[in-house]
């Protein structure tokens, strides 16, 4: 099985978020497209996307909502 490539295969909710994952343009459009246009990285999401622990985009997605949420409450 040949590695995901982040920089061109399609990605979906389900795409499980591997080893090789990287911040790419094709990952962009995915969150953007998932999470509306205010969708940016920031240094705390992306070391949460990259702790190890088993996740997919979807999961991802899901989690940066909810980070954008509880800061709208505060």
């Amino acid at each position: 099985m040949k590695p995901f490539d982040w920089h061109a295969d399609a990605i979906s909710r389900a795409t499980a978020i591997t080893k090789s994952y990287r911040n790419t343009q094709n990952v962009r459009r995915f969150f953007t497209s998932v999470c509306g246009d205010a969708f940016r990285f920031d240094r705390p999401f992306m070391a949460w996307l990259k702790d190890g622990a088993g996740k997919t985009m979807g999961d991802a997605a899901d989690e940066w909502l909810r980070r954008q949420a509880e800061k709208r409450k505060a």
